[in-house]
């Protein structure tokens, strides 16, 4: 358990996870005082879309490692 929270944390500090917080923040400072341009909302929405497109597909191959795997 200690092991995985420790892993977590690491990954958490990599450059893509700074920045899409980051990011995350600036766009939640934006929203409240209502300044939100449509070319921050294009490069906000591709830098997410990509953050959460690299997350899915480390775990569908981690899924895929899985299985092939266990079918030996």
């Amino acid at each position: 358990m200690k092991e995985l929270i420790i892993r977590r944390m690491a990954n958490l500090v990599s450059v893509k996870s700074v920045v899409t917080l980051v990011l995350t923040g600036v766009f939640a400072y934006m929203a409240c005082r209502a300044k939100i341009s449509q070319d921050f909302m294009t490069i906000y929405a591709v830098i997410i879309a990509f953050y959460f497109g690299t997350q899915s597909q480390k775990m569908q191959d981690a899924v895929d490692k899985a299985a092939d795997n266990g079918g030996l």
